[in-house]
């Protein structure tokens, strides 16, 4: 009876032990998600699962053209994949189609259809300490800065930045952000 309590008993702190490094796991390093949508065209689509690394923006600042993850505010447990387009501190402006960061045409190469919405984006906006201007590849597919129900990115909102596509295995690999 001893043996069977003895047993029973490592085989919880095994689990205990499992289900407490799965959730620092999650919570802290990485996370799994999935597109949902065409807005990243071509980098991603629709139903390619990803891992979300969660841990190097606790060591470094985002980058323009990092792809990231933030929540939809309207919705619980659903969340946004977009490219960073504008850093803080910048000018955003869209005219005639195209991206300008402090009056200079954005010198890119993802999203290279001529945007037809310009969006809030119209305008000169200007990025304040913390604030991120995203977008979707996929320009004239996608809700992302340029509309007011997304609008601007604040960096504690950033979940983290696409890290590895895990689905289709045939696209399996570390996600390219350049």
């Amino acid at each position: 009876m001893k043996g069977i309590l003895r047993e029973l008993l490592g085989w919880l702190v095994v689990i205990i032990i499992a289900v407490g490094a799965s959730y620092l796991v999650i919570t802290f390093v990485g996370q799994r998600t999935q597109v949902s949508g065409q807005s990243m065209e071509t980098t991603l689509s629709d139903g390619d699962q990803l891992i979300v690394d969660k841990i190097s923006y606790r060591f470094r600042d985002p980058k323009r053209y990092d792809i990231v993850v933030f929540p939809y505010h309207y919705e619980k447990n659903t969340y946004y994949i977009k490219r960073i387009i504008g850093m803080p501190g910048e000018t955003v402006q869209i005219v005639d189609g195209l991206v300008y960061i402090n009056g200079q045409p954005l010198n890119e190469h993802y999203g290279n259809e001529i945007i037809e919405n310009p969006g809030i984006a119209e305008e000169p906006i200007t990025l304040g300490a913390d604030e991120y201007f995203v977008m979707g590849d996929n320009r004239n597919n996608s809700q992302d800065s340029r509309n007011t129900n997304v609008g601007l990115i604040h960096r504690d909102e950033l979940l983290g930045r696409a890290w590895v596509r895990i689905w289709p295995l045939s696209d399996f690999g570390v996600i390219k952000h350049e």
